[in-house]
């Protein structure tokens, strides 16, 4: 398996970018529903698209990116 779906649960394979965008956290690989549930609560991140929006990551990326 290749490509984002390989980021994802088997249950999400052959699914939509959409629909991975509306997935749970839990969702991607590694994420356990403990660490959804703490995403949730420090955050209020619940879907895929809330943490790859979430000004905190998204700030944090940049400055690792510039770093490089």
């Amino acid at each position: 398996m290749t490509g984002i779906n390989s980021k994802f649960d088997k249950e999400y394979i052959d699914k939509g970018i959409d629909d991975l965008a509306k997935a749970p956290v839990e969702a991607l690989k590694g994420l356990s529903e403990s660490d959804a549930q703490k995403l949730k609560e420090a955050l209020n991140i619940k879907t895929v698209k809330d943490l790859g929006t979430n000004k905190f990551f998204i700030w944090a990326h940049s400055v690792a990116k510039l770093a490089e």
